[in-house]
């Protein structure tokens, strides 16, 4: 095992290279807020704060061009990468910290996600489903380290998504835009204001194909929202819909890759999602001391999948029948045994079907009171939530034939075995979790500001099996999760902060059906028993500098240095089961996560340069025995054995990532952005015995031409260089499946290739 970056040694010298003392204007410095909590109307200075704060505006989600949440947040956020595991662009997983917020239902959620205020983590299995984010009406985005004030899943950290409304944004504007892949969209957007009434629309249209093959993605989205002002109240009514289809068609073998990186291993893959949400929320200052907020919201989200892959069945000893592998005989609807219909010969596929129809509702309510203690400032922040999810969920799996281009084809026999290894399932789910929290912000002297905070969660997930009683089961769980912190300036430029924090995470409906070795899941979405799992508790240390000013030439710069450390206990992995070799969901104990990030911006004249540097060491904690069995390091039962110390795969150790934009002239601009990446593990691969991923550098290059006060013309060009690389990889049983490209192909390690240089452009037009 290489050696490993000594974080000791690194951090102060890092934190005395950045704290070098320049002049500091008071002047130039500019004051940032972030939100005192995920509910809207209450603000801190940001260098109070005592965790690591990012904040992406509007000017940076439109930087390139197009109004984009998952490029920003991989371009502009220090720390944040993408992995692309389904590989479509518009379903990433999200990784802070090294905890992920992913739209996969197999990948363990770590971060707590909020737009608005409302809890964007979605019921069932606590994913986040990017896509249904209208981009465009997006106003900021807010990265901070972990805060126990956000409630569950903070375990890494949030990710706070704050829209526009129109007393902030005036005019009518219409986009259209194309380029690489057949992708066109359209955008419109209207704000206006009327007194104390403001309303705002947005919408977005778009279609690709899709740079692989059978992957074509379509987004429709809308926002809407009205604002009453009426001095001391503020009352905003926000809609948003969204009607998306997302193919990704995950990693392929890398023998096929290296034929053609846009061939698909097994298709289709298809994720559609119905979105409705609709929040009212309101601020009241009650007096120049006291404001009060609070909101309400009712959501309902339809998922369907649909996933073709290789099937376990193969002809049974007696050749009549089919079996599985461990000699079971697969069974239809009817309890009759499935007959070998394609002889010694075919190759069966099986086409995985899901739905999930989900009704969340919730709210919330808090008050901040500014006042003095003992003399001094003093701020209060007291607050609970409510949020609650109702969901139906149902699967089953056809059988059928695999054809030439690997997709799935007739007959679609409903296979339904008795022992519960392949069945339909059909389960409702109640989850209800309730917050109480607190926060107090003292000053007792000029320049220290000490934050303690504490959050108490209660959280029961309730699950009635509608075939049976297998799934049937009622958890609860409870947990006071403290913090402590402080910052001081050290002088008008600089600033130290320090936090100690408790987080926690609940199991979702999704991992306690499926959580039984002896009938796991035979793919992520599939769930088939229902016993108890411990919650995840993270454990959190931060500390570091940060500081803004002014250099002798006039320009102006902000920076931060930072070190963290979480060991999040009990912490759950979706691993495959030594009995039947599939997936389910276990406690393993503890792993840590523990970095460095560093990150400066500078601003002078024509230029703005930015720069960030993170080294990520995510590690288990404890010895443990998973199956792999299409990992070339397992066992002869399939096993592989994880020490402690062994890394987490797919976060990346390393990672740089920097811009350049440049005014040419005051109507032009043009943008370079790039970032470097280590190579990753790959998922099944927890012992570390495989190569990683390479390592890659990619640049993106954007340009930006008003041609006239109304109309502005935009391109950009990604992946200049073209540059081959991965962010995600596993292993596929790739021996089992005819692949016309590479006959013979037995390679099961399996990437999800990146997409190829690829163009875009568009006109904006304000109307």
């Amino acid at each position: 095992m290489p050696p490993r970056p000594n974080i000791r040694a690194l951090v102060p010298a890092a934190l005395v290279l950045l704290a070098i003392p320049a002049r500091a204007d008071e002047s130039a410095i500019e004051t940032v807020v972030v939100s005192a909590s995920a509910l809207p109307g209450t603000t801190l200075d940001a260098d109070t704060v005592p965790l690591s704060t990012q904040t992406i505006t509007i000017d940076d989600l439109n930087r390139t061009g197009h109004a984009s949440l998952l490029r920003a947040l991989n371009s502009s956020a220090n720390g944040v990468s993408l992995a692309d595991a389904q590989d479509n662009p518009f379903q990433p997983n999200i990784t802070y910290h090294g905890f992920s917020a992913s739209p996969l239902g197999g990948d363990a959620q770590g971060l707590a996600v909020y737009v608005d205020g409302v809890r964007f983590n979605q019921a069932f299995g606590d994913s986040v489903a990017w896509d249904l984010i209208p981009d465009i009406a997006i106003n900021s985005i807010t990265v901070e380290g972990s805060n126990p004030v956000f409630g569950l899943n903070a375990l890494g950290g949030s990710i706070s998504v704050q829209m526009k409304d129109g007393f902030g944004w005036n005019g009518a504007e219409l986009e259209s835009y194309g380029g690489s892949f057949d992708r066109w969209g359209v955008t419109a957007q209207y704000g206006m204001q009327d007194d104390e009434i403001s309303f705002y629309a947005a919408g977005n249209a778009m279609h690709e194909t899709g740079w692989r093959d059978f992957s074509p993605s379509r987004l429709g989205q809308g926002y809407a929202t009205i604002v009453w002002l009426h001095d001391p109240v503020e009352i905003h009514l926000e809609l948003i819909a969204a009607d998306t289809s997302l193919t990704g068609n995950g990693t392929s073998p890398v023998e096929l890759l290296k034929v053609d990186r846009a061939a698909v291993f097994t298709q289709p893959d298809t994720q559609k999602n119905t979105y409705g949400l609709a929040n009212l929320f309101g601020v009241y200052q009650a007096t120049n001391a006291l404001s009060l907020q609070a909101n309400v919201y009712v959501s309902h989200l339809h998922q369907g999948t649909i996933n073709g892959d290789a099937s376990d069945a193969e002809m049974c000893h007696h050749k009549t029948e089919l079996c599985l592998d461990d000699g079971s005989v697969l069974t239809d609807i009817n309890g009759d045994p499935i007959p070998n219909f394609l002889g010694p010969d075919g190759t069966y596929a099986q086409l995985n079907q899901t739905g999930t129809n989900t009704t969340s509702f919730g709210g919330a309510v808090q008050a901040m009171l500014y006042g003095k203690l003992f003399g001094h400032d003093n701020q209060v922040l007291t607050g609970a939530t409510y949020d609650a999810g109702r969901s139906r969920f149902a699967a089953d799996s056809l059988l059928g034939e695999m054809t030439q281009d690997r997709g799935f084809g007739g007959p679609g026999i409903l296979i339904d075995m008795a022992d519960g290894a392949i069945a339909p399932v059909s389960v409702e789910s109640d989850n209800d979790y309730a917050g109480l929290y607190a926060a107090d912000m003292y000053k007792p002297v000029d320049g220290l500001t000490i934050t303690l905070s504490a959050r108490y969660n209660h959280s029961r997930i309730a699950l009635r099996d509608q075939l049976g009683i297998a799934l049937n089961g009622t958890h609860e769980y409870s947990r006071l999760n403290p913090s402590a912190g402080a910052t001081y300036d050290l002088n008008k430029a600089t600033t130290l902060y320090a936090d100690y924090a408790e987080a926690n995470r609940a199991p979702t409906p999704a991992e306690f059906s499926c959580a039984d070795p002896s009938a796991p899941c035979s793919l992520t979405n599939f769930f088939v028993a229902d016993p108890d799992l411990k919650q995840v508790v993270s454990h959190t240390i931060e500390a570091g500098l940060r500081g803004r000013g002014e250099d002798n030439n006039d320009g102006t710069f902000t920076w931060q240095a930072g070190f963290y450390r979480v060991d999040a206990n009990d912490d759950i992995l979706f691993a495959a089961s030594q009995i039947t070799g599939r997936a389910f969901f276990e406690n393993i104990g503890t792993t840590r996560r523990q970095g460095v990030a560093l990150s400066g911006d500078y601003t002078t004249g024509p230029w703005h340069i930015s720069l960030g540097y993170t080294y990520t060491d995510a590690t288990f904690q404890h010895a443990l025995t998973l199956n792999s069995e299409d990992n070339p390091f397992a066992d002869a039962d399939g096993l592989i054995y994880v020490v402690p110390g062994d890394h987490l795969p797919g976060i990346p150790a390393n990672m740089v990532k920097f811009s350049a934009d440049y005014q040419i002239t005051p109507d032009w601009s043009l943008s370079l952005d790039g970032r470097y990446a280590d190579g990753v593990y790959l998922r099944g691969d927890e012992s570390n015995l495989n190569p990683k991923t390479p390592s890659y550098v990619v640049l993106n290059l954007a340009s930006r031409y008003n041609l006239t006060d109304s109309v502005e013309l935009w391109g950009e060009i990604d992946n200049l260089l073209d540059a081959k690389y991965e962010t995600f990889g596993a292993f596929s049983p790739t021996a089992d499946v005819p692949i016309s490209e590479v006959p013979g192909a037995s390679n099961p390690r399996s990437l999800s290739p990146a997409a190829p240089i690829s163009l875009y452009a568009g006109v904006r037009i304000q109307l």
